[in-house]
């Protein structure tokens, strides 16, 4: 029988599990009947016991509320019958329908066995480029709006708003992505089967809109049409085309109801086109406020369009990325008078293979839940991306791992005669990126095609470099090499032994032994012995370094342990322990290689594995042999002297997680022979370059050459003076005594205090994780009430992206972060009005890559504190410093913990190297009672 009855649920509770003894305290339900909705129910439940104070902040309901509300069992029979012949829909499912069936069985009824929907499960799998999909923001996204958040009825209602959306949605999709995605239902927590039936009768004719869709070998995707590039004439000097633009009555005024012109934004503009014109390198510091971005895109595209050459422009994050492409980039084509193309270009692992889709999607034997919703939301994405660049989208975590099979790093090096190669979206973004004036990308495919003879990138001769004080550790990272044991297993795991992997499904019946006496139990015995061999070898790493490092207990600011590890390093008995290990573990290796390529011979001549897996297979190979070069580069190879090992190792999670990584420790000669010397011009731009309005750092870092540069410092906008008083107090505890305790405590104590001041609306930066998780625990024992939300960096579940949003979305918010946390976060407003720095950001002196360069420069008779130490932690604090304030409008307090900022010497290096403003140093209690006034 076909259910056309929906009820929706929505339950407030008083706590997360029935397990627990929760209870319900709300009920709300929405009828749908033929996609109307129909009827409304809600009713407050008595719990029988107190209502916690988190649960009546989060929903205003109160113990008075519920006193005299009726008991579970006294509507349960009114409950079930509402039920009957129905599916049963909820946001989040296992939760609801848990706590239904718990009250159910408790008061002796039978518990629900409806048909369910999960909305959660659906708007994931229909709105995958939705940003999240908590209730209230994806609601928000799909401009359905709530009366009452947090309450029964409200969020119920809105639920059933969304599945009618959702519903509308599945009904649009062509038919071939309807009939994939029912080959998965099965494996779906909601049953979908009567609906996609359904919709597929309705689109029962394939090919739905052959102008909105294309479809090949049963996928269906976004129709997307080449366009062809304009060919253009400048004849407008750039004075004037700035004119046009920057002044009086100019487009950009036109563009905004209160503009208010920035001398810096044309002044910079200036300096990046005299660069290009004079063939020389930049480096433009513009503190925030400047309009950096569009002061460099206009020269750019000036000089692109009028050269008819292109420029890159790299960015180190991916939020810069979308922000060009999403902002900046279509402001400029409004206010230039002539057309421009931009193009956004990444790594092959970027990009959906749609021919390593179409091969996953006809296995699905062994697919766990994560990797069927993952498959259904990339048939969904299909219909709507014209990039296939997965950043667009959420996936589950383990759907990344999915993503590694289906990428196009993983398909075969299509030609022109391939009848995927017009369907390649990696293809695409190259033949995109050959014709624009402007291409996008990012540090690491610049540095990754710059150590591989520029074969990764279109030919240019000109760059900027936006972010540029992350160049150094990116260029080292890539001239680098990682390697470690999830990885490792990985690759392994691709092939497997005979029994649990689709390579052996051509081999049986159709390979015979040969003189090698090959054999399938050989094979697994081969497989077996080498994942036992890195079990060994990594164990062995995680237990000797355990051993050394047990009296300390410091963690990096991601919570690893970090040791440098090298020949030099080890005790020499040990190191041959391990290069031991390592030999034995190649030798394995090159077995397999052997092994795979046998079966690769014997198979050249099948079609379905040609076509099919063969690209696969011998990318197995080649990751196989990736894997002997890093070990015994890492373990059986003199590296060279201005190189750095070390290892990494997790404290929580995958108990054996290690890491092995080995980098230059000095990237000038490399950058000055493999960039600069080779290009015509490279702007370097970052509001944070210079230490005490000082360059010199960054150019002998980099090895920019001086005879060739240019260098620029924009001045802020902002009147910080006005905006902004930084804070530090005199009387918390030295920690370099040994007070760490009372330094976390400290600081815990002045973070509730200022909360109590600003309302929460607070972000605290620290440099370790260690001391954030003991602040984070502290914060929790010593705060008496649910009066914050506090959130915490590796701790609080999510991204930074969905912690930042989680922190907007209370409004009495303290978001704890460390490294990722002092840059690129933008929080504009009065979403946040205090900023707390606890420690200024000095690298470890333990840290690996700092010890291994403060070393060099030491024996070269150098000052490693003044010439590395110091300007790597003024860079890092102007970036902290420069969270606060984001507009004009913005107001604040900076409070810093770190008295060495006004004691030490060198703490006028910080004050100095910010914009000015009032800074006082007196007791905590004085400088929260000065806060208070300032707000």
């Amino acid at each position: 029988m076909e259910l056309k009855k929906f009820v929706v649920i929505d339950l407030e509770t008083t706590g997360h599990s029935p397990d627990n003894d929760d209870k319900i305290i709300e009920i709300g339900m929405v009828i749908i009947n033929d996609d109307e909705i129909v009827d409304k129910r809600d009713t407050f439940l008595n719990p029988n016991k107190k209502i916690p104070p988190f649960i009546t902040n989060l929903t205003n309901i109160t113990n008075d509320d519920v006193k005299d509300a009726p008991y579970f069992n006294e509507k349960a029979d009114k409950i079930m019958e509402l039920f009957e012949d129905s599916y049963l829909i909820a946001h989040n499912v296992p939760f609801d329908m848990g706590f239904l069936n718990a009250e159910l069985v408790h008061s002796g009824r039978t518990p629900l066995r409806n048909p369910v929907i999960d909305t959660v499960e659906l708007s994931r799998i229909l709105y995958p480029k939705a940003p999240s999909y908590k209730l209230s923001q994806i609601t928000d996204y799909l401009g359905i709006y709530h009366d009452e958040p947090h309450r029964a009825l409200s969020d119920a209602y809105v639920t059933a708003k969304l599945f009618l959306k959702l519903k509308e949605k599945l009904f649009q999709l062509p038919y071939e992505t309807l009939a994939n995605l029912a080959k998965l239902e099965p494996m779906f927590k909601s049953n979908l089967a009567n609906m996609l039936n359904e919709a597929m009768e309705r689109n029962s004719f394939a090919f739905a809109d052959e102008a909105k869709f294309a479809t090949y070998n049963g996928l269906a995707f976004k129709m997307i049409e080449d366009t062809v590039k304009e060919e253009m004439v400048l004849a407008t000097s750039f004075g004037d085309y700035l004119d046009h633009i920057y002044e009086e009555e100019g487009t950009l005024e036109k563009q905004f109801e209160k503009y208010e012109k920035r001398s810096g934004q044309r002044e910079m503009s200036e300096t990046v086109y005299d660069a290009f014109r004079s063939e020389e390198h930049a480096l433009v510091e513009a503190e925030t406020g400047t309009g950096k971005s569009l002061a460099y895109l206009l020269p750019a595209v000036y000089e692109a369009v009028k050269q008819n050459k292109r420029i890159i422009i790299s960015t180190y994050t991916t939020q810069l990325q979308t922000q060009l492409l999403e902002e900046e980039i279509p402001l400029v084509q409004k206010i230039v008078d002539f057309p421009f193309e931009a193009a956004l270009l990444k790594g092959r692992n970027h990009y959906l293979s749609l021919e390593r889709f179409a091969y996953e999607l006809s296995h699905l034997e062994r697919d766990n839940y994560d990797t069927t919703l993952t498959k259904a939301i990339l048939l969904v994405w299909l219909t709507e991306t014209v990039t296939g660049d997965i950043d667009e989208i959420q996936l589950p975590t383990s759907g990344y791992t999915f993503f590694q099979r289906v990428s196009a790093d993983a398909e075969r090096k299509l030609d022109v005669t391939s009848p995927w190669f017009r369907y390649s979206f990696y293809t695409r973004a190259r033949r995109r990126a050959g014709r624009a004036d402007l291409i996008i990308t990012n540090h690491a495919l610049l540095c990754t095609d710059m150590f591989n003879d520029y074969q990764f990138l279109p030919v240019y001769d000109k760059v900027i470099i936006d972010e540029a004080h992350h160049l150094e550790d990116t260029a080292a990272y890539h001239y680098g090499l990682k390697l470690d044991n999830i990885t490792m297993h990985y690759t392994l795991n691709q092939i497997g032994r005979s029994e649990d992997t689709k390579f052996f499904n051509y081999i049986v019946g159709k390979y015979e032994e040969t003189e090698d006496k090959f054999s399938l139990e050989k094979w697994d015995e081969l497989i077996t012995n080498t994942k036992n061999e890195i079990d060994d070898l990594y164990q062995y790493l995680h237990a000797y370094v355990t051993k050394q490092r047990k009296k300390d207990k410091s963690l990096s600011d991601v919570g690893r342990i970090q040791f440098r590890f090298s020949k030099e390093t080890v005790h020499a008995s040990n190191w041959e322990i391990i290069t031991e290990m390592v030999n034995r573990l190649i030798f394995y290796y090159r077995d397999l290689i052997y092994f795979l390529s046998l079966i690769d011979k014997s198979l050249e001549d099948e079609e379905d594995y040609v076509k099919n897996d063969r690209q696969e297979f011998i990318q197995v190979m080649e990751n196989l042999q990736d894997h002997i070069d890093h070990l015994e580069l890492l373990f059986l190879v003199d590296q060279d002297i201005h190189h750095v090992q070390w290892l990494e190792m997790d404290t929580r999670g995958y108990q054996q997680a290690v890491y092995l990584y080995s980098e230059p420790t000095n990237v000038s000669t490399l950058l000055g022979e493999e960039l600069f010397a080779k290009k015509d011009s490279v702007i370097l731009t970052s509001a944070t370059l210079t230490m005490k309005n000082s360059f010199n750092f960054i150019i002998k870092r980099l090895g920019l050459p001086k005879e060739r540069l240019i260098t620029k410092q924009i001045r802020s906008p902002f009147s910080f003076k006005d905006q902004v008083q930084l804070l530090i107090p005199n009387d918390f505890p030295d920690i370099k005594y040994g007070n760490m305790d009372d330094y976390i405590y400290a600081t815990s104590e002045a973070i509730l205090s200022l909360a109590e001041v600003t309302e929460g609306r607070m972000l605290v930066l620290f440099t370790s994780y260690d001391m954030l998780r003991k602040s984070y625990k502290l914060l929790k024992e010593i705060m008496t009430d649910d009066k914050y939300m506090l959130i915490g960096q590796g701790i609080t579940s999510g991204s930074r992206t969905r912690l930042k949003k989680n922190f907007q979305s209370f409004e009495r918010s303290i978001l704890l972060g460390t490294s990722s946390f002092w840059e690129g976060v933008d929080i504009p407003g009065e979403d946040l009005s205090c900023l707390m720095i606890v420690r200024l950001p000095f690298q470890p002196p333990d840290h690996p890559v700092y010890e291994a360069k403060s070393q060099e420069l030491k024996e070269e008779g150098r000052n490693a504190f003044m010439e590395l130490s110091l300007p790597n932690a003024v860079i890092k604090f102007k970036q902290g410093f420069g969270r606060l304030i984001r507009s004009s409008s913005d107001r604040g307090i900076v409070f810093i913990c770190d008295s060495r900022i006004v004691k030490a010497r060198y703490g006028r290096y910080f004050t100095e190297s910010i914009p000015e403003v009032l800074i006082l140093n007196d007791s905590t209690q004085t400088l929260i009672e000065q806060a208070r006034k300032w707000f």
